[in-house]
């Protein structure tokens, strides 16, 4: 994992101004909770050219995993004429088919199906790697050996995913890596040719990698320092006249607290950590108003 600062954080080295390729795949394990998932140790310790590699031999092994186990499914409504009753009669198109003769009732039925949008998105993300990625020649077959498993499965517009609509509970919360995996490729990576066809940059949007840090942060906490409590809340304004819709929200990044002590962390994730004025480097000024703002919150509380 490398170093680590002197708050314990592993320390995330970078390579011709980027960051490594092995450090994301440390970030999305615990971001997702799978340190102990199925093939962390052969992946840790593998050598990856591109970001593309790395996507697609996490996504092989997730969903490769997730076969064994049985692919998620749920009951969709269906409405379809049939010979004979199935589910609900539909009077309306029943009658319709008797007015064409047609010897059969429109039924409306409910299915259990592979076909929902979890699974949709996970051959959609392969489908988009086997075609426009750079992965290698093992990469692409085992990529391959999984579609079959998916024939039943549509493949949908990536463009069109509504990310905050995808939710998991109990029986698909194994689902939480391969989707995290798939939501950096087809929001921070998916790009559109002039000629209207996708291709994949070589790289992550740095706003995405911003989620993921603080996401890892959080987790890395959570997980390493078990003795302090980990979180992310809100710090609401200390004012006198309630006027407190006009300011914006105090959402905070990370927030360690144990007994009495109170320890708020902002995580930052830019290409350059400083700004620069006639040649002199200074820590950027909207970060240090901002510590301060919630530093003077906390007095007020009585937190600092």
């Amino acid at each position: 994992m490398g170093e680590r600062s002197s708050w314990g954080v592993p320390a995330v080295t970078t390579k011709n101004g980027t960051i490594l390729i092995k450090n994301i795949y440390y970030m999305l394990a615990y971001a997702f909770r799978s340190l102990e998932s199925y093939g962390y140790q052969e992946i840790a310790g593998e050598e990856f050219s591109n970001i593309h590699d790395l996507f697609a031999v996490i996504l092989a092994k997730e969903v490769s995993r997730q076969i064994k186990r049985g692919l998620y499914r749920e009951y969709h409504s269906r409405a379809e004429a049939l010979p004979t009753v199935r589910g609900k009669i539909d009077l309306q198109g029943t009658i319709g088919n008797k007015i064409k003769r047609e010897r059969c009732v429109t039924c409306e039925y409910d299915e259990l199906t592979e076909n929902n949008p979890l699974n949709q998105i996970l051959k959609t993300t392969i489908c988009l790697l086997l075609r426009h990625g750079k992965i290698t020649d093992e990469r692409y077959t085992e990529l391959r050996r999984i579609l079959p498993f998916f024939s039943n499965i549509d493949e949908i517009d990536a463009k069109s995913i509504a990310w905050e609509a995808v939710h998991l509970q109990r029986n698909n919360q194994s689902y939480r890596l391969a989707l995290g995996v798939c939501q950096l490729i087809l929001e921070g990576m998916l790009l559109t040719t002039e000629s209207g066809q996708y291709r994949l940059s070589s790289f992550v949007d740095s706003q995405q990698m911003h989620r993921l840090y603080e996401k890892f942060i959080l987790e890395f906490y959570t997980a390493e320092y078990p003795f302090a409590k980990a979180s992310s809340p809100q710090i609401t304004w200390a004012l006198d006249d309630g006027a407190g819709t006009l300011l914006p929200t105090m959402q905070t990044d990370i927030v360690l607290s144990r007994n009495n002590e109170v320890l708020i962390i902002d995580t930052k994730y830019y290409s350059h950590s400083m700004q620069y004025s006639f040649g002199t480097a200074t820590i950027h000024s909207a970060n240090l108003y901002q510590i301060i703002r919630g530093f003077g919150s906390l007095c007020d509380k009585g937190l600092a």
